[in-house]
């Protein structure tokens, strides 16, 4: 089994993960599109390997920690939209399990529900100034970093995604990054899009098959969000290996 070939979508036994780490190490700095992959680990030593995805043009380094996304900073506006808490759960691959990994840096950020990303300049808006939907936390001693936000919209030729990005904590001796995004089952987002405010938006014009940066790997990517009293619960593990 290989990373570029092999079935990456399934759970990996501790063998595997001791002959991956072994042979192939290797093949984890080697991507036809980008030079890293990561291993998204559960609880126990299984880790499954997913793919690095394009940062897109939307990233902004704004400085800001907070958990609750939702507002804009600037004039304490909330944004509008079905609220989805996202825990990001980092391990680090270390002889054969994969363990919590603490102090890391974890940003995420997505557009509102009308498709609309702050603090840029873009065809259709000029957002500059406000940052709304974007933060970052730090992973605690269980490797979480939570959030508040809401289910995202869509734009033109997009399926529905949300950005993330983990950094080592600046005390590592070796700087690493690792940059994907997340993506949503298009039958769950029709039902969380046939209601307001996103219906105003319209009909999406892309679905995940649509979405050539989804191809490229996006069905190893995707969130399961559980019902809540207030919305939904999802969690995204990724297990690191790290230089």
């Amino acid at each position: 089994m290989t990373l570029e070939n092999g079935p990456v979508g399934r759970l990996l036994s501790r063998r595997e993960v001791v002959v991956l780490v072994g042979t192939s190490a290797a093949c984890l700095m080697v991507d036809s599109l980008l030079p890293y992959r990561a291993l998204a680990g559960m609880s126990g030593p299984a880790c499954v390997v997913r793919p690095e995805q394009t940062e897109g043009p939307y990233f902004v380094d704004e400085h800001l920690r907070r958990s609750d996304i939702r507002s804009d900073p600037t004039d304490g506006q909330v944004k509008p939209g079905t609220p989805l808490a996202l825990t990001v759960l980092l391990s680090r691959l270390s002889a054969g399990d994969c363990q919590p990994l603490a102090g890391a840096q974890v940003d995420i950020w997505h557009c509102d529900a009308l498709g609309v990303y702050s603090d840029v300049r873009d065809p259709g808006f000029n957002t500059v100034g406000k940052k709304f939907l974007r933060g970052y936390e730090i992973t605690n001693e269980r490797g979480e970093a939570k959030f508040l936000t809401i289910y995202p919209g869509w734009y033109e030729g997009r399926t529905v995604h949300i950005h993330v990005k983990v950094r080592t904590a600046p005390v590592a001796r070796r700087s690493f990054e690792f940059t994907s995004q997340m993506y949503f089952d298009d039958a769950f987002t029709d039902r969380v899009h046939a209601e307001q405010p996103y219906v105003s938006k319209g009909q999406r014009s892309a679905r995940n098959h649509h979405d050539r940066i989804f191809r490229r790997g996006g069905d190893q990517l995707m969130l399961a969000p559980t019902a809540t009293p207030d919305g939904y619960a999802t969690t995204f593990a990724i297990g690191l290996q790290l230089p």
